[in-house]
């Protein structure tokens, strides 16, 4: 069993025609339970920020406008993935079988990215690196 879990969010965009990473956070969660948490926190924090409900906060009239149906719908992918009790099962089993996991949605300006991966398994993948090296 995979104890402890890394886990990033990124949003990604391109500036000067180069691919740039932009760090959202990242936390060190110690049991599964906190790393799928944390995973659905972040997607719902990312989501509020793009797509904020008219009725959560106090903002000047003309503030928020609604966009054409053919944007995609990050906000919406990133809610649905949080509310999917099968999705998070999935990803669950994922990451205490040591497998990476990532959840990406994107519009057409950005990537929002959200990686997990197992610490134990990152040691493992290591060791085997290391032991595979020549020494001269």
């Amino acid at each position: 069993m995979h104890d402890e879990f890394l886990c990033h969010v990124t949003a990604y965009g391109v500036c000067d025609g180069r691919r740039i990473g932009v760090p959202l956070g990242t936390y060190r969660a110690p049991t599964l339970a906190l790393a799928l948490w944390w995973l659905r926190d972040r997607a719902s924090w990312i989501a509020e920020r793009l797509d904020p409900s008219p009725e959560g906060g106090h903002f000047p009239a003309g503030a928020l406008v609604p966009v054409a149906d053919t944007v995609p719908d990050v906000p919406g992918v990133l809610r649905a993935w949080c509310a999917d009790a099968g999705q998070q099962e999935r990803v669950a089993d994922e990451l205490a079988g040591g497998r990476l996991v990532r959840i990406a949605a994107s519009d057409d300006t950005t990537e929002y990215e959200l990686l997990a991966e197992s610490v134990d398994a990152l040691r493992m993948q290591r060791m085997a690196a290391g032991l595979a090296m020549p020494v001269a």
